[in-house]
C-alpha cells in the first residue's frame, strides 16, 4: 500500500484568503477578494457555476465590493502594498482592469459609504483636506460634480448610512474603540440616536428600513450591544432586541420580508438570529461556520455569508432559510482535511485578580507532539482569539507545537467592562493576565518549564516584547511580528485619524510620561535575553517600520541573538502568498533552532 508523508509546510500555506464578496442583485454573480494568484485580486463565479474566473487583475488588497444594482459596474477600493490608503474604482459588468473613480494623493484615503439605488451617486468619506477627522462627500457620476456633506469635527466621522431618498444622513463620532455616538442628520438639523451622547458608549451597524426609522446596534447602558430604534419623526430612541451575555455585532435588513438578521458574538463563537419586524418575533438560525466574516442579504431575501472555523478556512456559503446551508466555495488546505487538523479547546483560568479568563488551547495530535507549546497574545488589544482558521496555528500544530491563546482583559465578546480594561492600560493588567496563564500552563501539566515560546503580532507583538523584557524566564525564544516598541514613539506615528482617539485608548505621551515609560517594552531591553526574530512589513501605517527598526537596533548594539525580516511590500499583515509562506517558513526554521537547547540565561 502506498504511504504518504504528513503535509508538508507549504501545504497549509496554498490555503487561500477570501476576504470580502458581494452578489448582484440579479444572485447571478458573486465577486470576491482573493489571493488565488497569490496575490489579492478580484475574482467572480457565475451561479450556478462556481469555477471562479478572474474579474478585475490589480494585485492590492480590496475594503469592499459594491454591484450597481442594474449590473452596469462594479464598485471596489483598492490600496498600495498594504498602505491602506484605499481608492474608489470602478470595473466593467464582465471584469476587465479597474479604472481610477475617486482618488487622489497616494497619501489620500477614500472609502466608500453608499450607491444610490439607481447608481447614479456615489457617498464617501475622505482624508483630503481633513485627516485627521473625515471628510464624507458625494460624486454625482452623470456629471462629475462633486459635493462636500459633512465635515468631520473633533473626532474621526464615518458616513454609515444613506436613507432611500437620500435626504437623511447617520454619522458615526470615534472618541474610541469604545465610546463611538451616532447622529442622524436630516432638513440640516442633527439628531443624536441615543439619548445621552456623553454617556461612554457605542453606537455603530445603523440601517434605514424606511426614511425615517434607523435601527442600530449599541451598549447604550448595557454590558452586552443590543438592537436599537431610532424614530426620526418623532424624535425618539427605543431598544428593540437584547439577548442575554451575547453581543449584537451585525445587522442586516431584509427589505422583502420586513426582518432583520443578526450576527452576535458569544465568546470565541458567533451565533445568527432573525427579527421579525411585524411581529417581532426572534428565531434562532442556524450557521454552517463558527465566526461570521461578512453577510449580505439579497433582494429576494436570500442569505450569503463569509465565514470560518478553527479547521475551516474562509468560504462563502448561501441559504434560503437560515437553515439549510449551500458552500459556494470550496477553499480547503491542500490534502488536508479538517478532520486532520485540530479543534481547540475552550477553557478558562483566574487571573491575579481572581478575574475569569477565556481561552483557546490547541493541543497537538500525540504522534506530532514534540513537547513545545507556543503562547499566542492576541492583537487588538480591543479584539479576541477566536475559534477561527490561521494557517499558521495549524501548520506549527502539525510540526508538533501547542498553541494557547488566552483573551485577556480588554478583549471582545465578555461585556463592555471588560473590554474597557485595557484602556490607558496596555502593560500592566493584559500583562499580568498572560503570566498567570503561563503558570496555569504548568501548573496543568500543558507544557514544561523549559518548553515554552512566545509569539505575537500587532498588539500581540507589543505583548510579545513586553512579556520577553519583564519575564523572560518563561521562553525559550520569540518572535515579535510588527509590534510597538516604544509607546511614546508610537503614539506620534499612527495614522492621523487614528491619532484623536489615542488619548483614551492608550494615554497621553506627556500626562501619562511614567505609566509610557512603565509599559514601553524599550525600556526592558536589559531583561531581552533570549534569541528573537523579528518581523516588519515597511509599509505598514498602524506600526510603522521605525518601531521593529529601533528595538532591534538596540539590542543588537546590546550583543543579543535577533534576526530581523522586512517585506518590502507589506503592510500591516501579509496580503501576498510569497511572502506569507516566506514568514511562516522563517519561523518554523527559527522556533526548530531552539527545541532541544538548555534554557537560555
Amino acid at each position: 500500500m502506498l504511504q504518504f508523508p504528513k503535509p508538508t509546510v507549504e501545504q497549509f500555506f496554498r490555503t487561500y484568503a477570501i476576504t470580502n464578496f458581494a452578489v448582484s442583485k440579479d444572485e447571478k454573480r458573486i465577486v470576491f477578494s482573493s489571493n488565488l494568484n497569490g496575490k489579492m485580486n478580484l475574482w467572480g463565479m457565475n451561479l450556478p457555476d462556481r469555477f471562479p474566473y478572474l474579474f478585475a487583475h490589480v494585485d492590492q488588497s480590496c475594503s469592499f465590493i459594491k454591484f450597481d444594482s442594474e449590473n452596469r459596474f462594479v464598485l471596489a477600493g483598492f490600496d498600495n502594498d498594504g498602505d491602506e490608503n484605499h481608492h474608489i474604482y470602478a470595473i466593467p459588468a464582465d471584469g476587465g482592469l479597474p479604472q481610477a473613480l475617486i482618488t487622489g494623493d497616494a497619501n489620500e484615503k477614500y472609502f466608500f459609504s453608499h450607491l444610490s439605488d439607481d447608481g447614479e451617486r456615489v457617498y464617501y468619506i475622505t482624508s483630503e483636506e481633513n485627516p485627521s477627522f473625515l471628510n464624507a462627500r458625494v460624486r454625482n457620476l452623470g456629471d462629475g460634480s462633486d459635493k462636500l456633506l459633512n465635515t468631520g469635527e473633533i473626532s474621526p466621522t464615518e458616513l454609515a448610512a444613506v436613507s432611500d431618498n437620500e435626504e437623511a444622513f447617520v454619522y458615526l463620532r470615534a472618541f474610541a474603540n469604545t465610546y463611538v455616538t451616532g447622529v442622524v442628520k436630516s432638513d440640516g438639523k442633527e439628531h443624536s440616536l441615543t439619548p445621552d451622547p456623553k454617556n461612554v458608549h457605542v453606537t455603530f451597524d445603523p440601517v434605514f428600513v424606511d426614511d425615517t426609522t434607523v435601527y442600530f446596534i449599541t451598549n447604550y447602558e448595557s454590558e452586552y450591544s443590543y438592537v436599537a430604534k431610532f424614530d426620526l419623526a418623532a424624535k425618539q430612541f427605543t431598544s428593540e432586541v437584547t439577548i442575554d451575555h451575547e453581543s449584537v455585532q451585525t445587522l442586516k435588513y431584509d427589505k422583502k420580508h420586513h426582518a432583520l438578521y443578526l450576527v452576535t458574538e458569544d465568546g470565541v463563537q458567533d451565533r445568527l438570529y432573525r427579527y421579525d419586524l411585524s411581529d417581532g418575533d426572534l428565531k434562532s438560525l442556524s450557521l454552517p461556520i463558527d465566526v461570521v466574516s461578512q453577510i449580505q442579504i439579497t433582494p429576494s431575501g436570500s442569505l450569503y455569508v463569509l465565514g470560518i472555523s478553527a479547521t475551516i478556512s474562509h468560504n462563502i456559503y448561501h441559504s434560503n432559510d437560515g437553515e439549510k446551508w449551500q458552500r459556494l466555495t470550496n477553499n480547503t488546505v491542500l490534502g488536508v482535511t479538517s478532520e486532520d487538523m485540530v479543534e481547540p479547546e475552550v477553557v478558562s483560568y483566574k487571573s491575579y485578580d481572581g478575574m475569569e479568563i477565556e481561552s483557546l488551547l490547541f493541543k497537538a495530535k500525540p504522534e506530532n507532539d514534540n513537547g513545545h507549546t507556543i503562547f499566542w497574545p492576541h492583537g487588538g488589544p480591543q479584539a479576541a482569539e477566536r475559534k477561527t482558521f490561521r494557517s499558521m496555528f495549524q501548520c506549527f500544530i502539525n510540526r508538533g507545537y501547542s498553541i494557547f491563546a488566552p483573551n485577556f482583559r480588554g478583549s471582545t465578546g465578555y461585556g463592555s467592562s471588560f473590554v474597557k480594561l485595557v484602556e490607558q492600560d496596555w502593560g500592566e493588567g493584559p500583562r499580568l493576565d498572560c503570566v498567570a496563564g503561563i503558570e496555569w500552563l504548568f501548573a496543568n501539566n500543558i507544557v514544561d518549564r523549559d518548553k515554552l515560546f512566545l509569539v505575537g503580532g500587532s498588539y500581540g507583538g507589543y505583548m510579545t516584547l513586553l512579556l520577553h523584557g519583564r519575564h523572560s524566564e518563561y521562553f525559550k525564544a520569540c518572535v515579535d511580528l510588527f509590534g510597538p516598541s516604544d509607546l511614546f514613539t508610537f503614539v506620534n506615528s499612527v495614522p492621523p485619524h487614528w491619532k484623536p482617539i489615542m488619548d483614551r485608548w492608550l494615554g497621553d505621551p506627556e500626562q501619562d510620561k511614567e505609566r509610557f515609560i512603565r509599559d514601553s517594552p524599550v525600556t526592558y531591553l536589559e531583561g531581552m535575553t533570549k534569541p528573537m526574530l523579528v518581523i516588519q512589513g515597511a509599509k505598514d501605517p498602524r506600526v510603522v517600520k521605525e518601531e521593529s527598526d529601533q528595538i532591534v537596533a538596540k539590542l543588537q548594539e546590546k550583543g543579543r541573538e535577533v534576526e530581523y525580516l522586512v517585506l518590502d511590500d507589506e503592510g500591516h499583515g501579509f496580503s501576498k502568498k510569497e511572502n506569507e509562506i516566506e514568514v511562516y517558513m522563517r519561523m518554523l526554521d527559527f522556533l526548530a533552532k531552539y527545541q532541544d537547547k538548555e534554557q537560555y540565561v
